[in-house]
């Protein structure tokens, strides 16, 4: 197993440049690979997700390019459904901005596609996905066990027509059916059951439909329609903006120990709702400046707050290491679908917040921290999960540091990481 043991960091300043947003580039992968025309894609993320994704396009028959360093990709779009001459068997790894978003896309074809990744990826469901498409005339069926991949497709294209799909697990569900939904027989009417969560997440897709030709009409999150017959459009020039949630690690270590982080790729009109996390950081008593294209937090005196997090999950567990930090108690609410990410993140964040001293309370969907009076120093679990390796490395804000145990795992997201982290810390 590898391990990373941070050198303590005294203080945190200077300016960095985000890699391009895992959510943004994989949607915007797939979109250009279904439009009419050809799009260039620059400020793209490389990473596993990424890479997942172009690797399932490639064996789908989608011609694309990229630059040397990977973050430019220009794709030839197939004018509509992907066809492929036989069966297709995609590994995903634990890709979901790929696993969920294809499933539905490769409903609309001829052919027949086997989905499947990694072990944690047969864990977490897709059952809700399934339902919806099934309603809306798609033949998919479980290969293990129900209501999770591995997933085998018939596909013969969408009917479309009135479908219910469940909002309260993951937006990603709602995502990729609406990013298939133009494509479909028939006008489309998507009714949300229960609270939608995540509603950001659901605003970049309309987003990005949108910048590729596509019009969804939005009433109040509780429905969806969509016209049949749409065709996306390629994109000359499109930008991935910076990554919101990868942002959250940098700008918290400047609320913790600044100095001052400026960073670039992410502004006052960035579509991305992670964005919203440094407004968390201001309630909590860091200082913010917003820019057209970028955001600066400097230090000031910190409290705990007690917040409903369900419209930012991913940033929140950033706010969960920063409760380490921080006078009084700090309560995230509202956090279930915590448990069905990479890893059960609220089992993971509880049991690691634990080892270094901190009382911890983990219910359903909630998660209760009163840090200890001195941290203790750790070896930190990662569970595969990037996340949870960049967030502890926060840790490294303290004298008694933090271990990182296989700190490979941010390759999912953010393969430099950590050299960035060091670029803006002084010893």
């Amino acid at each position: 197993m590898n391990t990373l043991t941070l050198k303590p960091i005294s203080k945190i300043e200077g300016e960095i440049n985000l890699p391009g947003s895992k959510s943004l580039s994989n949607r915007a992968l797939l979109l250009a690979a279904l439009a009419k025309g050809t799009s260039k894609i620059t400020n793209l993320l490389e990473s596993d997700d990424t890479r997942h994704m172009l690797n399932a396009l490639n064996q789908l028959g989608i011609e694309y390019s990229l630059s040397e360093d990977k973050t430019e990709c220009t794709i030839v779009g197939n004018a509509g459904a992907m066809q492929t001459t036989q069966a297709q068997a995609l590994f995903l790894g634990n890709a979901g901005t790929a696993m969920r978003p294809l499933c539905a896309a490769l409903c609309l074809g001829e052919d027949e596609f086997t989905l499947t990744g990694e072990p944690r990826m047969k864990e977490r469901p897709i059952g809700h996905l399934v339902d919806a498409l099934r309603q809306a005339g798609a033949n998919i069926s479980y290969l293990e066990n129900e209501g999770y991949p591995p997933l085998r497709i018939e596909a013969h294209g969408l009917k479309g027509g009135k479908v219910s799909i469940d909002g309260a697990i993951s937006s990603q569900f709602l995502t990729a059916l609406l990013m298939a939904s133009p494509m479909a027989t028939n006008d489309t009417e998507i009714t949300i059951i229960g609270e939608l969560v995540s509603k950001p997440y659901i605003d970049i897709t309309l987003n990005i439909m949108k910048d590729f030709g596509v019009e969804v009409v939005n009433h109040d999150y509780k429905t969806f329609s969509i016209k049949a017959g749409q065709t996306y459009k390629a994109v000359e020039h499109f930008m991935v903006e910076g990554d919101a949630s990868s942002a959250s690690y940098f700008l918290a270590a400047a609320a913790i120990k600044g100095g001052t982080v400026k960073v670039a790729g992410i502004g006052r009109n960035s579509i991305q709702g992670d964005v919203a996390f440094v407004d968390v950081l201001e309630k909590m008593g860091a200082k913010v400046e917003w820019g057209e294209t970028y955001v600066s937090v400097t230090r000031d005196t910190l409290h705990a707050i007690d917040m409903d997090f369900n419209h930012i999950p991913d940033a929140a567990m950033t706010i969960a290491t920063m409760a380490l930090f921080v006078e009084g108690t700090t309560m995230l609410r509202n956090i279930y679908n915590w448990r069905v990410k990479e890893t059960d993140r609220l089992y993971a964040m509880a049991t690691e917040l634990r080892k270094v001293g901190a009382t911890v309370e983990e219910g359903e969907d909630y998660l209760k921290i009163t840090p200890p009076k001195q941290l203790k120093h750790a070896a930190i679990d990662t569970y595969d999960d990037h996340r949870m390796a960049m967030c502890f490395s926060l840790l490294a804000l303290d004298p008694v540091s933090v271990t990182i145990n296989e700190p490979e795992c941010t390759s999912k997201t953010f393969p430099t990481y950590f050299e960035t982290l060091k670029s803006i810390s002084i010893f």
